[in-house]
């Protein structure tokens, strides 16, 4: 992991199969991994565990994965955890649904360890980035001088 040491990540799948292996992938890159199978398991593990990362499948059966990641980011200190979410099909209202209710990325399943991986070390970036842009002074362009164009702030862009 570059930058993060031993990220904290819940994992949430019904199917034991594809817990184990996405626990196992997400272990081996550095990882610290918390692993639930319901919506009790994965309230509590939120609860007791200080998360930078949510992977949730969107179908837990007969409970409502979306449903349960939005319920585990409010709980206090939750809010700006990112969510990734699983699906077994790629269907437009599956995706909308969890872009609404805050995912950070969908990925299709089979999962692609490499993918996923990637996307998993993206997603721990995105609430820092927003923090530190948030909290970043805004400096207006007016007080480099010259209104502040490209060539006098020592850029250049093609065609200029």
């Amino acid at each position: 992991m570059k930058g993060l040491s031993n990220p904290v990540v819940l994992v949430i799948d019904a199917e034991p199969l594809n817990l184990t292996a996405l626990a196992a992938t997400l272990h081996a890159r550095g990882f610290e991994v918390h692993c639930a199978a319901d919506r009790a398991a994965a309230v509590k593990a939120a609860q007791e565990q200080t998360l930078d990362l949510i992977i949730c499948d969107t179908s837990l059966r007969g409970e409502d994965g979306v449903a349960l990641a939005e319920e585990l980011r409010q709980l206090p200190e939750r809010s700006d955890v990112p969510v990734m979410f699983l699906c077994g099909a790629q269907l437009p209202d599956v995706i909308l649904r969890t872009h609404r209710h805050g995912s950070s990325f969908h990925i299709r399943k089979p999962i692609d360890a490499k993918l996923l991986l990637e996307l998993a070390e993206k997603a721990l970036w995105m609430p820092h980035l927003v923090k530190s842009h948030i909290n970043r002074p805004h400096i207006p362009l007016s007080a480099f001088g010259n209104q502040g164009n490209a060539s006098t702030m020592g850029m250049s862009f093609a065609g200029q």
